[in-house]
């Protein structure tokens, strides 16, 4: 045996010792059958998933947002908001046309849900698979959302996150997308330098949806008893690029850059002489 270490490799010797060690304490006969199963369980079998997907609506591509329509949303379909959150919206509105916009997103810190879907200015993609869609987009370094397609439910404790927890189903041609466990601290934003935090008891339901062949409509009802006094429905628009040049790029943030102070309630205060 002392040979034995002597000439074989560290590592042949590691993997001897560690079968020896399940033969020890598994009855032979359990042992064998649970080194047959492991090394010959052939992958599942996919061909079905990947050929439903193929039946989906088609939303490949890459969407860029209405802005212009998130801008006549913010005059003409105001959230319901409590009334102390009400005076931080109008506070920040104030300090945004004195040319003293809130760095609500500074930072680093990601836009999060529903933010990433009601007023980002960036471009983003959907990726299908087996009993998922990933939403992948540009800017904040961390633009990466889950929706599970495979007929899971929320978990009961589920792990706060600043996308949250998201669940799906399709009726007919139109995606129902709920949405559970998004950290306290995502903002609900009309503009990017307005918003407050969602309070943490929020939810949210999207219906997702093509109105033509180039056009997409995310139809989005939050409800946030802490910082609204009803469920808010509010309709996004996103529209088509097809062309194989365009794609969505990597986004960096530079930590802290442009922060010099904060306002009463802990929002950075963007200070424009950065860039003089």
């Amino acid at each position: 045996m002392t040979k034995f270490f002597e000439r074989t490799p560290r590592r042949a010797v590691i993997r001897a010792l560690n079968t020896l060690l399940i033969f020890a304490v598994i009855p032979s006969s359990t042992a064998i059958s649970v080194a047959v199963t492991a090394g010959n369980q052939a992958p599942a079998d996919r061909t079905a998933a990947w050929a439903d997907i193929a039946k989906l609506p088609d939303w490949d591509g890459i969407w860029l947002p209405h802005i212009g329509d998130q801008r006549d949303q913010e005059k003409g379909n105001v959230a319901p908001w409590s009334e102390a959150s009400a005076e931080i919206i109008n506070n920040m509105m104030k300090a945004e046309d004195e040319g003293r916009p809130a760095g609500i997103f500074n930072d680093c810190m990601p836009e999060g849900m529903p933010t990433w879907m009601m007023i980002s200015h960036n471009a983003m993609e959907f990726q299908y698979s087996p009993g998922r869609i990933t939403l992948l987009g540009e800017s904040d370094g961390n633009r990466l959302r889950r929706i599970y397609t495979d007929g899971r439910a929320h978990p009961q404790d589920p792990d706060l996150t600043y996308h949250g927890h998201s669940i799906a189903h399709w009726e007919k041609e139109t995606l129902v997308v709920d949405t559970i466990g998004v950290d306290p601290d995502a903002y609900i934003a009309i503009t990017e330098a307005v918003g407050v935090r969602n309070g943490g008891d929020m939810h949210i339901v999207e219906r997702i949806y093509l109105v033509d062949e180039d056009t997409l409509h995310d139809e989005i009802t939050i409800i946030a008893p802490t910082v609204m006094t009803k469920p808010w429905k509010t309709t996004r628009i996103f529209k088509r690029l097809r062309g194989a040049q365009y794609d969505i790029v990597e986004g960096v943030c530079l930590m802290g850059m442009d922060i010099d102070q904060v306002d009463e309630d802990g929002n950075a205060v963007f200070d424009p002489s950065i860039f003089e």
